[in-house]
């Protein structure tokens, strides 16, 4: 009775937690009237080619500088090649909306680079060179080539590290060079992980937000945006909603049939350390510069950038009430994580004690909301809690002549199940990580003391797990202090964050003082880098 209990209780948290994805989906059916019409005929065809460009031009940058520089680091010996394996997981700290802000400014007019190439070559107007163009589509995706590629590096370099040193000696063996042991071995191998990283990195260039509308580029979430807050028409945002989890299904669904076409088996166990290939000095100089490059552009030099411009104006830095916008910043994160974390240990440990089919199928239902963009998400959560909240008030007001007002929706309760229903994934995979590395002969032992379910997860389960879930809860905390799209949307009225703060003072060429929110969201982001990177070395 007491895990018959605890499966409705998984299922009800369950369909909680996907009820704004579910929402989305029923709006399809729903008739938006003129509205949809009118951005059918005017520019849903813009947010079409626009979003396929940008998932084109993001997926090749991505690939290339993410599976290059993990082969690189795992299989080839060179200068600091031991700094880059850590180094390059960087630009994950860093939002893509920060590297458009600040390359905005250092590439500018009146920016450093162009004013030193003025000095230099003696140019004294724009019509003595030409010079690209950052705010454009071109740009958006080299920004957000540049802070998600450590996706598909991470992953990719993890498979290298697994692959049977075996296999590969036998391909040097056989005569192949390192670069045909790459492409006929060693790829065909990473390949799942590849493909994953790709979906991760692609998802959340759907999800983007301020990058592409401080550059001007038209996508579905800025039409969501534009539509929800600039229209008035909430039916028509739910739509484009729906249309843009269109996109992000046929991905998971490309990724899914992609890794089931073929399947690699490794023969042999992988020995606790491959020996790497011996590059002469062309060849390591030119390894060098592939992995510094894009460590460089993405991390280097905008943090550098707007450090300086934090320490050259710390007199403006700290003013109009940074501190205020921290202190939001971490009690939302806090609460998120806290909470993220409280429903996944409950769906985890009933999963493991009770394994059903219902079960297994409500836990993955309940990790839906990471493949959703932030826009979508808070479309899918305001539109039932704003007909709750004025369902409540009409009752009220017909029976005790008593206005309610909004209990949830615009209210920080709201925003934290948009986060919760965002970032469940996240905290659940940690969890359900660590909970796989506990004995199930450990559960019979307790019970067979007298503990019942509770108590075994409260006092034996909870101390061995604890270092999961610490990561789950710092993995959320960060990902909700760089979210935009759902926060510029749902928080409350007069209640910024610095990331709103940000986009706020980036949109008014303000970037001076936006440095200093902006080099707090990269400080806060290195943290989970570096435990990715130590968990990754010691995997070895």
């Amino acid at each position: 009775m007491m895990l018959n209990f605890f499966s409705l209780l998984v299922i009800g948290i369950a369909v909680l937690i996907a009820t704004p994805v579910l929402f989305i989906f029923t709006s399809i059916f729903s008739d938006a009237g003129e509205v949809w019409q009118h951005l059918a005929s005017t520019v849903l065809q813009d947010y079409i080619t626009n979003s396929l460009w940008l998932i084109l031009g993001v997926g090749t940058g991505v690939l290339v500088i993410g599976v290059g520089t993990a082969w690189l680091v795992t299989m080839c010996n060179f200068w600091l090649r031991g700094l880059f394996e850590w180094a390059l997981l960087l630009p994950l700290a860093a939002p893509a909306y920060l590297l458009a802000y600040t390359y905005t400014n250092m590439l500018d007019y009146f920016g450093p680079v162009q004013t030193t190439l003025r000095k230099i070559f003696n140019w004294t107007s724009v019509q003595d060179y030409w010079f690209p163009t950052i705010r454009s589509l071109p740009g958006a995706i080299a920004m957000l080539t540049l802070v998600l590629y450590p996706y598909v590096y991470m992953l990719a370099r993890v498979a290298f590290l697994e692959q049977s040193t075996g296999t590969l000696e036998a391909s040097r063996s056989l005569g192949c060079t390192p670069l045909r042991s790459f492409w006929a071995i060693a790829l065909p191998l990473a390949r799942p992980s590849i493909m994953a990283g790709l979906a991760l990195a692609l998802m959340e260039t759907l999800n983007d937000f301020g990058t592409v509308s401080y550059f001007g580029v038209t996508t579905f979430t800025t039409g969501i945006y534009r539509t929800w807050l600039g229209l008035g028409q909430r039916a028509a945002a739910a739509q484009l909603a729906a249309f843009l989890m269109i996109f992000v299904l046929i991905l998971i669904i490309l990724e899914r049939w992609s890794r089931s076409q073929a399947r690699y088996y490794q023969t042999g166990a992988r020995r606790q350390q491959t020996s790497r290939y011996n590059l002469n000095y062309l060849q390591a100089g030119l390894a060098w510069i592939a992995c510094f490059i894009p460590l460089a552009l993405g991390f280097i030099a905008p943090g550098l950038y707007l450090f300086q411009m934090t320490w050259n104006n710390l007199d403006q830095a700290f003013e109009n009430n940074f501190f205020n916008l921290a202190q939001n910043s971490l009690i939302l994160s806090c609460l998120s994580a806290f909470v993220a974390v409280f429903f996944s240990l409950i769906i985890a440990y009933v999963q493991r004690l009770q394994a059903e089919p219902v079960v297994n199928a409500a836990v993955r239902i309940a990790g839906m909301g990471y493949a959703i963009p932030g826009s979508v998400i808070a479309v899918g959560v305001l539109i039932p809690l704003g007909n709750f909240d004025n369902w409540i008030d009409a009752w009220l007001r017909t029976n005790f002549n008593i206005s309610t007002g909004l209990l949830v929706s615009g209210t920080i309760t709201g925003l934290i199940f948009a986060y919760l229903v965002r970032f469940f994934a996240v905290s659940l995979g940690a969890i359900e990580s660590s909970l796989q590395k506990i004995k199930p002969s450990l559960d019979d032992a307790a019970r067979s003391l007298g503990h019942n379910p509770f108590s075994n997860l409260v006092t034996i389960h909870t101390p061995m797990m604890w270092g999961g879930i610490l990561t789950a809860g710092m993995l959320v905390f960060v990902d909700v202090m760089k979210e935009l799209p759902a926060t510029l949307v749902m928080r409350p009225f007069n209640f910024d964050t610095l990331a709103i703060r940000v986009y706020q003072y980036a949109s008014d060429e303000r970037l001076v003082e936006a440095a200093a929110p902006a080099l707090a969201i990269i400080l806060v982001g290195i943290i989970p880098v570096i435990f990715l990177s130590v968990k990754i070395t010691n995997h070895r």
